[in-house]
């Protein structure tokens, strides 16, 4: 069963990131009120996470009554979740140790998964109130707009930027990384890649789901992470990526070599595997990554 997306369900839902992203502000600007703990993990867990959590699963089910998988509470068996057709899929605070840098690079992610895929998802970046919305449709996975919410200004319309033209045009590649979890295997593939794009690549550091965003707006074209996530991490903002013309796929692709995207609760697992977020999905990024090579 699939649920429309009517605009008033997408108001409600920008709203309520708003407000969770106020609630997360209201501790953020009290660093005594952190009350930092830390997870069986060693994840650092705050009030500003629990306070965000509390306000989107109270709220959520009045939008559109789901069932929630959400960083901070207990995730239901696959026997049970892995019956789900819809759900919801939800980060209240996604970059916690962002916050507690005070670098304001953290973000409520909420989505919207319909069979295995994010067809909705709502990323807010508290510190600057900027929120960024994709929407997809459920049965033929066509994009049916991404949009970016600054306060006191109608959505304004944003989607990836041309690859082919900067590559042919010898513009820079614009690379995010994260903050804190550079690998061996991301600094061999991006000396892959320099071998193989003709003009200057550029790299610069991003928190959170943030990086996504970034790439949805024609800021940046590629995001490899080979290292761990959780699911809750990317759903909103592969919904926002796939709906402004990117892609988020599996770093280790399919049989034939084929770019495989990423997909939501379909094993026992709550982890990603290593993924690349990708702009412009028109462009041939099996060369640029040098999968052709795999098959020759």
């Amino acid at each position: 069963m699939t649920h429309p997306i009517s605009p008033d369900m997408i108001a409600q839902l920008v709203v309520l990131a708003r407000r969770a992203g106020d609630a997360i502000m209201a501790i953020y600007d009290k660093r005594d009120s952190y009350n930092i703990q830390h997870k069986t993990d060693e994840s650092p867990l705050t009030a500003a996470d629990l306070a965000a959590n509390n306000l989107i699963a109270a709220e959520l089910p009045q939008i559109l009554a789901l069932p929630i998988i959400s960083e901070e509470a207990e995730v239901p068996d696959f026997a049970d979740r892995g019956l789900w057709e819809n759900f919801w899929l939800v980060d209240p605070l996604d970059g916690t140790k962002e916050f507690i840098a005070g670098n304001g690079e953290f973000t409520v992610n909420i989505a919207l998964v319909q069979h295995n895929r994010p067809i909705l998802g709502v990323v807010h970046v508290p510190a600057t109130d900027i929120t960024y919305l994709g929407v997809l449709d459920a049965r033929e996975s066509a994009s049916l707009g991404a949009w970016k919410y600054q306060q006191g200004r109608n959505p304004e319309p944003i989607h990836v930027r041309s690859m082919g033209e900067r590559y042919t045009g010898h513009e820079s590649f614009t690379v995010l990384l994260s903050h804190r979890h550079g690998t061996q295997a991301t600094v061999d593939l991006m000396d892959s890649v320099k071998s193989r794009w003709t003009g200057p690549i550029e790299t610069t550091n991003a928190g959170s789901s943030l990086k996504f965003c970034v790439i949805a707006e024609g800021k940046a074209d590629f995001y490899p992470r080979l290292a761990p996530t959780s699911e809750w991490d990317t759903a909103a903002a592969q919904a926002v990526l796939e709906a402004a013309g990117g892609r988020v796929v599996c770093a280790e692709p399919g049989e034939s070599r084929n770019l495989v995207s990423l997909r939501y609760n379909a094993g026992e697992d709550i982890l990603n595997p290593h993924f690349y977020a990708l702009g412009d999905k028109s462009f041939c990024w099996e060369w640029l990554l040098g999968l052709e090579e795999l098959v020759s």
